[in-house]
């Protein structure tokens, strides 16, 4: 019953570098989106904290306000929205090639489809910042 296993003949497993992605620029834009995901995913940790204090009261979120206003955090917000903007316009960029949209009959251009996005995308930034302007 313990016998070894016996070797898998004709399999071929290629030895990868540790630097791969560095061979070609759409591979280290491909590393540097995945990348994007931990900054976002942190950033949504650090929201739900806000929210939990929000809960507990004014000056418990206070208090994680102002030590969100410590220059760290600024950078890392900072740096956090310019990886949120670099990931949303790359998901864009790819709707044209996952999503197909046909007329009839007939196929939507894929330019069309991510254009159609970043309208979408600009029209409802602009209803948001105009309903948060309207309010103040």
């Amino acid at each position: 019953m313990t016998d070894a296993r016996p070797e898998r003949p004709g399999l071929y497993y290629p030895k990868m570098r540790r630097t791969w992605w560095l061979e070609r620029p759409s591979y280290i834009r491909f590393m540097i989106r995945e990348v994007t995901s931990v900054f976002i995913a942190i950033f949504l940790v650090v929201l739900l904290v806000q929210v939990h204090h929000v809960a507990q009261g004014p000056e418990a979120y206070a208090a994680v306000v102002a030590k969100l206003r410590s220059p760290g955090w600024v950078v890392f917000h900072v740096v956090a929205l310019a990886f949120a903007l670099y990931h949303t316009v790359t998901w864009f960029m790819l709707t044209g090639v996952v999503q197909v949209v046909r007329l009839g009959d007939r196929q939507v251009p894929p330019g069309l489809v991510v254009a159609g996005t970043f309208v979408a995308w600009g029209v409802v930034s602009l209803f948001i910042l105009y309903w948060l302007l309207a309010r103040s």
